[in-house]
C-alpha cells in the first residue's frame, strides 16, 4: 500500500465497522439475555446458546421447522412458476413480432413504476370474491402471470442474443417455441438465475403478503412466525426473538452466496445490446 492511499483505506475501513457494527450487534444480541440488551457491547458476558433452541420451539403447537416447511413450499413454488412466465413472456417481447408489441411493452414498464400499494385493496377485493383468502393462491396465481422487472430484465438479456441463431433454427424446422427451449432458455442462463435468486429472496422476505391473506397459524410463513412469536409472548424473550430473526435470513444468505457468481454475471451482461 503506498503512503498516499493509506488514509483513504482507513477512511474506508473506519466506515465499513460503522455500517457492520449493528449486524455484529445483531448477532452477539441473539445470545444475550434481556438484562443485557442494553449494553453497546458486542459480545455477552454470557453466552445464551439456549436462545436458538428455546425460541425454535416456543411457539404453541409448532416448531419452526414447521414454518420454514411452509416458507419453502411457497417460495420454491412462486419462484418456478415466475421465472418460467417471465421468460415466456420476455421470449414474446425479444423475439415474436405481434400488433401492438411496442405499445404493451412500453405499458409493462409503466406498471414497474406503480406502487404496490396502490393496487393492494382492489387485489383484496378481487381475491376475496374468489375465495382465496387464507389460501397460497393469492401467491401463486400471479407467479404464473410473470413480473413486469422480471421480464424487462430478460428481455434486455434475450436482444443481446443474435438473430442469427433464430434464423437458422428455423431453416432446421423448429418452432417458436423450440427456439425458445433449445437456443434462449440455455444462453439465458445467467439472467434466469438473477431472476431466481431475485424472486426468491423477495418472496421468502415477504411480510405484508402472507399478513393480509393468511389468517391461519398452520400456514404461516417464517416472517409471521417472527411477529406471532413476539406477540404470543406476556414477558419477551428478546435474546430468542434476534435469535429466530437471525436464523430466518440464513435461507436467503445461502442462496446468494450459492448463485453469486451467476447473479454477478446475469447483471454485468443483462442489457448490453438492446
Amino acid at each position: 500500500m503506498s503512503k498516499k492511499k493509506w488514509p483513504v483505506h482507513l477512511t474506508l475501513l473506519l466506515f465499513s465497522a460503522v455500517m457492520f457494527y449493528p449486524v455484529l450487534w445483531w448477532i452477539g444480541a441473539s445470545l444475550k439475555s434481556n438484562m443485557e440488551l442494553g449494553s453497546p457491547a458486542i459480545f455477552p458476558a454470557k453466552w445464551m446458546w439456549s436462545n436458538f433452541h428455546d425460541g425454535w420451539v416456543a411457539l404453541p403447537k409448532y416448531t419452526f421447522t414447521y414454518f420454514y416447511i411452509n416458507s419453502f413450499k411457497l417460495n420454491i413454488t412462486t419462484t418456478v412458476l415466475t421465472v418460467v412466465s417471465s421468460s415466456l413472456v420476455a421470449f414474446g417481447f425479444g423475439r415474436i413480432p405481434f400488433p401492438l408489441k411496442k405499445w404493451l411493452f412500453s405499458l409493462l414498464l409503466v406498471t414497474i413504476m406503480l406502487p404496490g400499494q396502490v393496487t393492494l385493496i382492489p387485489q383484496y377485493v378481487m381475491f376475496h370474491k374468489f375465495n382465496w383468502i387464507n389460501t397460497y393462491l393469492p401467491f401463486i396465481v400471479p407467479s404464473m402471470m410473470g413480473g413486469a422487472f422480471f421480464i424487462f430484465l430478460l428481455v434486455q438479456f434475450i436482444r443481446g442474443i443474435p438473430v442469427e441463431l433464430d434464423e437458422s433454427a428455423k431453416i432446421d424446422g423448429c418452432t417458436w417455441f423450440g427456439i425458445y427451449w433449445r437456443i434462449i432458455m440455455p444462453l439465458t442462463k445467467p439472467a434466469l438465475i438473477t431472476v431466481m435468486i431475485f424472486s426468491f429472496l423477495w418472496h421468502w422476505e415477504d411480510y405484508l403478503g402472507p399478513l393480509i391473506y393468511l389468517n391461519s397459524v398452520d400456514k404461516y410463513t417464517v416472517p409471521l412466525a417472527v411477529k406471532m412469536f413476539i406477540d404470543t409472548q406476556s414477558a419477551v424473550s428478546w435474546g430468542q426473538v434476534l435469535a429466530m430473526s437471525l436464523v430466518s435470513i440464513m435461507p436467503q444468505i445461502v442462496v446468494f452466496f450459492l448463485a453469486q457468481k451467476h447473479f454477478v454475471e446475469g447483471i454485468a451482461t443483462t442489457g448490453l445490446k438492446g
